[in-house]
């Protein structure tokens, strides 16, 4: 069984996946937009540069994402965060400061009782993470 993380945005998902492929040094592995469905699909002429679904590999994940489907309330993000963790700490505080421009950050990165290094933010796209060193592992 695999577990991927899909992310909708209010019109700003090939903007976020941009920024995610020179975040993370990564490369998506397809990307249709709505404009992309079989002829005779309904698609609104305002939506057909929407992204319908784009999807890249994000160390051990598929990150998958797609912008809101036209004629539908856009759902905002939030109740979640993405936790990314390496044992590299220099990779991590990179991948915080990059996460972080222009987003805000609700904890720095810090040591904690778990984690040699974990932080807490919100990118510039809505989109919360955690970034960590893991600490030992429970017995």
């Amino acid at each position: 069984m695999n577990t991927n993380l899909h992310l909708v945005f209010p019109g700003t998902c090939n903007e976020a996946f941009a920024f995610y492929e020179k975040t993370f040094g990564t490369k998506r592995l397809l990307t249709m937009k709505f404009g992309d469905a079989p002829p005779g699909t309904p698609v609104p002429e305002d939506a057909k540069d929407l992204i319908m679904h784009t999807a890249m590999p994000v160390g051990n994940m598929t990150l998958m994402g797609c912008d809101g489907p036209p004629g539908r309330p856009g759902t905002p993000l939030g109740g979640f965060q993405v936790c990314v963790d390496s044992t590299d700490e220099a990779e991590v505080k990179r991948l915080f400061t990059e996460l972080s421009k222009d987003g805000s950050v609700q904890m720095p990165l810090m040591p904690t009782f778990w984690s040699p290094l974990f932080g807490m933010l919100t990118d510039r796209f809505g989109v919360g993470w955690m970034v960590s060193v893991p600490g030992p592992q429970p017995s």
